[in-house]
């Protein structure tokens, strides 16, 4: 039984923990906010000019990889190994096809769906559950997969959009089209791979620097890797090359979408133990996409979003649940957070 004193000692280093995360939790918030921003920003950029969504990220991805060389400057300190190297080489590749299938998504469905899309890396933690998990803890992660798939249903059958929801308020929007389960497919598809190239990145190195400096080489290999693809696409796979020059949606794109959001991501990972796919993190990027869809005047219902994304957090959280014991456990314990990460890192198949 605890004593007085060491009651009122857990509860002032709660507070005084809780006092310390709120600038960071900010920094999180305005971050995302941000990338969702340059999401919105791109859509509207492409749908406006008929641009090739594959040579736009490339165009994007080039200054965004000199930039992350020249800020972590890999080539400097202790020297690398091929061990190191390698994987984050083939991390590229998965990242350029990632970029490629978010972008497709990204013509095809909308901002609001590529964006929720993306926590269908979440399906990992399933499968982590059925390799390596507990049988009782099976009906949890089938649970949780289910109602995943059930939300992804419902936003491909237009949930979230008011001319395919009851409460048609009948003001001027800018109509999204490509609905259906095929359509929704490719930004599933690019959440399973970001998932996936989080899970390599974590396994290659444990330590933050370091997986700073590989990122480095991830984004430059993914840059080199989608520059054939975009040559053979402005070439033979478009009818149209042209790229109208749009300061703001490059500029935001870059910094805000592809540089800012890692270390963003980095920092809420790291001090607040909040990984991308986790139903925290989906909170967040849901008040930012209600924002940005009524700014943005888009074929929003505001009911139907927050079904599909309620049951879509509730999915998440059934699925990886192993993995909330596990957080849970370490920061009960008041481990230190170079000891916690170290211990995050080795879990299962995180997500």
């Amino acid at each position: 039984m605890m004593s007085p004193n060491q009651f009122s000692e857990t509860r002032g280093s709660s507070h005084s923990t809780t006092i310390r995360r709120t600038p960071l939790q900010i920094i999180h918030i305005i971050g995302n906010f941000m990338r969702i921003w340059s999401i919105y920003s791109m859509y509207r950029y492409l749908t406006q000019t008929g641009a090739s969504v594959v040579l736009f990220i490339f165009s994007c991805l080039v200054p965004s990889s000199i930039l992350f060389l020249l800020l972590q400057k890999p080539w400097r300190g202790r020297p690398l190994s091929n061990a190191q190297v390698v994987p984050s080489v083939i991390n590229g590749g998965i990242t350029a096809l990632y970029f490629i299938l978010w972008g497709k998504g990204l013509q095809s469905c909308g901002p609001l769906r590529v964006i929720l899309a993306e926590y269908s890396g979440a399906v990992l933690g399933v499968l982590s559950g059925v390799l390596y998990g507990r049988s009782g803890h099976m009906w949890k992660k089938v649970g949780g997969l289910s109602a995943m798939l059930a939300s992804f249903y419902f936003l491909s059958q237009g949930w979230a959009m008011a001319t395919h929801s009851p409460d048609d308020g009948g003001t001027e929007v800018y109509t999204e089209e490509g609905l259906g389960i095929r359509n929704i497919l490719f930004p599933i598809l690019a959440g399973v791979l970001s998932a996936l190239r989080r899970v390599i990145t974590r396994r290659v190195s444990l330590k933050n620097q370091l997986k700073r400096r590989l990122h480095a080489i991830t984004i430059a290999s993914a840059t080199c890797f989608l520059f054939p693809v975009a040559m053979w696409d402005m070439i033979i796979g478009s009818t149209d090359v042209n790229l109208p020059f749009s300061a703001w949606t490059f500029s935001s794109t870059i910094l805000f979408g592809i540089i800012l959001i890692f270390y963003v991501d980095s920092i809420a990972e790291e001090r607040l133990h909040m990984v991308f796919s986790s139903p925290r993190h989906l909170m967040v990027a849901a008040g930012c996409i209600i924002v940005m869809e009524i700014v943005y005047k888009m074929d929003f219902a505001l009911l139907g979003f927050l079904v599909c994304a309620g049951i879509l957090g509730f999915g998440i959280y059934e699925a990886t649940s192993l993995d909330h014991v596990r957080k849970d456990s370490l920061q009960n314990s008041d481990l230190p957070s170079a000891v916690f990460e170290d211990q995050i890192q080795m879990s299962l198949l995180p997500t």
